[in-house]
């Protein structure tokens, strides 16, 4: 571990931590909006604690992970599509507080809470499992295809995780109208496995026998 990406690194959470506080709770015009606390809640207590633990354990991983800039651009459209559906969920969230439209029930929140966290645990465990993982798509020296654990039930298993706590966070925050904007997120990480493979099939050795092997991308028995 560095200063600098100790520092990096607190910058970039603080930052986060800031923006999506700002997106929910401005457009809700009010910060007695529970729902919104309950997300900031799973979502930021956990990524402070991942964080920790990859600055002391594998400082490399974190500095990987922190570099979000995309190199291709057909990837770099896929990263913008994803902040325009962020920015678009959570300011219709907070209108949905707002002005009263209707919020689901509590018991939805409450599963919707458990998922995401399970989510987050599934996407540490890959982690764990895939030193080599990026933010970008790329191939690092001496990087190997990751066969076992969740890679061996699907390919990319951090986009399944990732499947489960974006469709997650309309639920906590209560919003049905959410939800819908965020149901674009299948077709926007559809179309980066699909640039990531080709990407991949050519720089990886062993990829494609791998693509053989393990026939389900995203979810199993269905994609």
């Amino acid at each position: 571990m560095t200063a600098k990406l100790f520092i990096q690194a607190m910058l970039k959470f603080l930052l986060g931590l800031v923006l999506v506080g700002l997106l929910i709770f401005l457009p809700a015009g009010s910060l007695l909006f529970i729902n919104g606390w309950i997300l900031m809640g799973i979502l930021f207590i956990p990524m402070f604690v991942a964080g920790l633990v990859m600055m002391f354990k594998n400082p490399d991983l974190l500095k990987k992970r922190l570099d979000a800039k995309e190199k291709q651009k057909e990837q770099s459209l896929v990263v913008k599509l994803s902040g325009l559906m962020f920015l678009a969920g959570f300011v219709v969230a907070g209108l949905n507080f707002r002005f009263g439209w209707y919020t689901l029930p509590r018991g939805v929140v409450i599963g919707a809470s458990v998922i995401f966290l399970v989510a987050y645990i599934m996407y540490a465990e890959v982690l764990r499992e895939n030193t080599y993982l990026s933010r970008t798509i790329e191939v690092q020296e001496n990087q190997k295809v990751i066969d076992t654990g969740l890679y061996g039930i699907v390919r990319h298993p951090m986009y399944s995780a990732t499947l489960l706590l974006f469709l997650s966070i309309p639920l906590v925050l209560g919003s049905i109208y959410s939800f819908f904007i965020f149901l674009s997120y299948p077709l926007i990480i559809a179309k980066r496995i699909k640039g990531e493979e080709e990407f991949l099939e050519k720089e990886l050795e062993g990829y494609i026998e791998y693509k053989k092997k393990v026939k389900f991308r995203l979810i199993p028995f269905v994609w």
